[in-house]
């Protein structure tokens, strides 16, 4: 069976290609060091480029090479504002898409421990506009196509304990998109990536679905309790706005309040892993 590869893509949707010998020269790009695909994306050349044709946003396929790696990744440079929009869901006020956020995500999810569930974003310059830029990632499929085949994971312990790392991160960001199942993609090891987060970060003090947070790792918890306003301002505060990094301190309460609540009605074995 191919290999398929994945980029973090639109607002709306993540697009599958097969994961062939594109992506591999003289080394194995994947087993490079996170710091080596950072300087890789900043650094290598565009060699190509195309549309992708899907999503609200179109996003762009960049194929970059420094000579001896080729390797594919996706650049999004939408940063929409708006007072209000309509939307299938009814009218959001102060409307945000933006790459930003990507940026924000993947800066915060090593806050919390959880870089090894997004792929590697930087922000780029690129034919005359800058955005983020996403190391593709090679995967099975998204849960979406998972949902749709009735596929079932290997390790449901496993499986379910990833699920609620997402679910927790989620509501932290308040990310408006990340019931698309498209957006969470499945790697050849059943190893779960968030990726895609131009509407997060809205600007609400309260949880989206506080019913998802049915458990959560002790390593998390312990990171949201130790995470604060300065450390979110020194690494993604260039991304977010002062009321952004507030709403997510505040939404971050919010988790913690949830969680002890459960402990002392459930017992701690029964909620935390």
């Amino acid at each position: 069976m191919k290999n398929k590869r994945l980029y973090a893509a639109s607002a709306a949707l993540i697009v599958l290609a097969v994961f062939s010998t594109t992506g591999l020269t003289e080394e194995n790009p994947h087993l490079l060091s996170v710091e080596q695909k950072r300087d890789f994306l900043i650094n290598a050349k565009v060699v190509r480029a195309k549309r992708t044709g899907e999503g609200i946003t179109n996003p762009y396929t960049l194929t970059l090479s420094d000579g001896k790696i080729t390797h594919d990744a996706s650049f999004q440079s939408v940063n929409e504002r708006r007072n209000f929009k309509r939307l299938s869901r009814g009218v959001e006020i102060n409307f945000v898409d933006s790459y930003l956020y990507n940026l924000a995500a993947y800066e915060l999810a090593k806050l919390l421990g959880l870089e090894d569930m997004l792929p590697v974003t930087v922000e780029r310059k690129w034919d005359g506009k800058t955005g983020s830029l996403t190391w593709w990632l090679p995967v099975m499929m998204s849960e979406g196509e998972r949902m749709e085949k009735d596929i079932h994971p290997p390790d449901i312990q496993r499986w379910d304990n990833s699920m609620h790392k997402v679910r927790v991160f989620a509501e932290l960001i308040y990310d408006t998109d990340r019931n698309n199942p498209g957006n969470i993609l499945i790697g050849n090891d059943w190893e779960l990536y968030m990726v895609d987060f131009t509407r997060a970060f809205r600007l609400y003090y309260d949880l989206r679905s506080p019913d998802n947070l049915v458990q959560c790792s002790r390593e998390l918890l312990e990171k949201l309790r130790v995470l604060d306003s300065e450390k979110l301002s020194a690494e993604a505060g260039g991304y977010l706005t002062d009321l952004e990094v507030e709403g997510v301190m505040m939404r971050r309460d919010k988790i913690l309040a949830h969680f002890e609540k459960l402990i002392a009605e459930e017992g701690e074995s029964a909620v935390l892993y």
